[in-house]
């Protein structure tokens, strides 16, 4: 059950990694968060590690590649929810850093655009009425450096390497850009954040990832800017990220 009178906010790919540390943070603040996750159960069972630190969640289904199922949960959310303030569009696929651009697997590139941009623009375009409900509306799209032109294991350094998911995040970094123009007059601010390399998988602090709780904080950060704060930007730790 979520709070009454509480800010709401939608995480989505929210099972593990990130997704559930930002819920976390989001809850540990007072917002009524929305755990949403492709296999309820998954979600069920994260949601079920907050629960027994006293936070508060209410777990959806949700897959972000699938028109029916994001229809279904709006329609489920605009019958028991004021508005929506905050969706942190965070579900992403398909690390291909083993794939090369000139063999790519087409269908692949494909399912990997339709998660990782499309997936967030039709959450975007569904969840806008009760995102104009809110006072203070935000949207976060949980993008990476490997979208950058020049950064840090940006295009410039993958070479021909890591094709789906440079060219999904260099696309939703666009997004980003388009949805915050497209809203100025809303007052509903839309930022990209990049969490930097991020221990998400076994393994990964060893070959230099940061601590989850660290990368997730940028994204709450972008979720919790106030009204005069920037929109349309791409933001590492709270800082401008050269994209």
């Amino acid at each position: 059950m979520l709070e009454k009178n509480s800010k709401i906010a939608l995480v989505t790919g929210a099972n593990r990694g990130l997704g559930l540390e930002v819920c976390r943070q989001l809850a540990q603040q007072g917002i009524s968060v929305i755990l949403t996750a492709r296999d309820r159960q998954k979600g069920e069972q994260a949601a079920q590690q907050l629960l027994e630190e006293g936070l508060e969640v209410m777990v959806k289904p949700l897959d972000v590649a699938d028109d029916q199922s994001v229809a279904q949960l709006v329609r489920d959310l605009e019958s028991n929810l004021p508005q929506l303030d905050i969706l942190i569009n965070n579900a992403g696929i398909n690390f291909d850093f083993q794939q090369q651009t000139l063999a790519a697997d087409l269908d692949d590139v494909q399912n990997t655009l339709n998660t990782n941009l499309f997936g967030a623009w039709r959450m975007t375009q569904a969840c806008l009425p009760l995102l104009e409900k809110s006072q203070h509306g935000r949207i976060v799209n949980v993008s990476s450096g490997a979208g950058s032109f020049n950064g840090p294991r940006g295009l410039q350094e993958q070479g021909g390497g890591l094709p789906a998911y440079g060219i999904s995040k260099v696309a939703l970094n666009a997004l980003t850009v388009k949805l915050s123009r497209s809203l100025l007059e809303t007052g509903i601010l839309v930022n990209a954040v990049c969490p930097n390399f991020t221990a998400t998988y076994p393994g990964t602090e060893e070959m230099g990832a940061r601590p989850v709780p660290e990368g997730a904080a940028g994204i709450v950060w972008a979720a919790m800017l106030s009204d005069d704060g920037p929109t349309g930007g791409f933001f590492r730790d709270g800082q401008p990220h050269l994209w």
